[in-house]
């Protein structure tokens, strides 16, 4: 998370698979890496799009439980203000949410559904 969000390097190759047609998936604070990738138009990979990633509530909790504020931004915040339609399926539950060739999870407990979602997108 905090090296995805600013990383030029990887929104370039996120933007080479998204405009060659291929499936885009990320999860749980992973999902930070779409949040600032743009795509050749200029307009947010995120805006308009279903996703899900590492919720407010989740975070919450593990900043109650660690009595500090471990991140420095929220994924589900900055995907809301990137133009992100962001669901969630509630404290740590399993989840993952597909939006045509993009698939997201919420978190570490998503990564079986993700991986089914993208299984799915491949057609195997």
């Amino acid at each position: 998370m905090f090296t995805f969000r600013d990383n030029k390097s990887l929104h370039h190759t996120i933007r080479a698979f998204w405009d060659a047609e291929k499936i885009v998936a990320a999860y749980c604070h992973g999902v930070a890496a779409l949040v600032d990738c743009d795509l050749e138009d200029g307009s947010a990979l995120v805006a308009g799009r279903t996703v899900t990633g590492y919720s407010n509530v989740e975070e919450d909790y593990i900043d109650r439980a660690a009595g500090v504020q471990i991140t420095p931004w929220r994924v589900e915040d900055a995907l809301r203000e990137r133009g992100a339609n962001y669901v969630g399926a509630g404290l740590f539950k399993a989840f993952a949410v597909r939006d045509g060739r993009l698939i997201t999870g919420q978190q570490q407990y998503s990564s079986r559904k993700v991986a089914q979602a993208v299984i799915a997108a491949i057609g195997v």
